[in-house]
């Protein structure tokens, strides 16, 4: 398969959308974009993520190739999570995507509160 059909109910385009379209994978990826980091800085950055979450989404962008992970026998062991190439590709649609976010949602709240106004 060279290409997927996100509009095919089975077509597993639609996993990797709910995966990277999820916003605790869309920051993580934001903020490795900037540089490796180790867990305990993701979790700092990543305001009101848990621990568990972080984890999860960890192992899943791992999985699907867009985040690596390091592991560095020390003790204790230090892991340091860095972006793929592949997760590099990614970086600008969401980056057009997190800017279009934060520059309408002054609209997006006022939309909303005149559509709740509604009778």
């Amino acid at each position: 398969m060279d290409r997927g059909n996100a509009f095919a109910a089975n077509c597993p385009t639609r996993q990797l959308l709910d995966r990277v379209a999820d916003k605790w994978s869309v920051l993580v990826l934001l903020i490795l974009g900037d540089g490796d980091m180790r867990f305990g800085g993701l979790k700092r950055r990543v305001e009101g993520v848990s621990q568990k979450m972080l984890s999860q989404t960890l192992r899943s962008l791992e999985r699907d190739g867009l985040v690596t992970r390091e592991v560095t026998p020390t003790m204790p062991v230090m892991v340091t999570y860095g972006i793929t190439p592949l997760g590099r590709e990614l970086l600008s649609a969401l980056r057009s995507m997190i800017d279009w976010a934060e520059t309408s949602m002054v609209k997006v709240v006022a939309a909303q509160r005149s559509y709740d106004a509604r009778p």
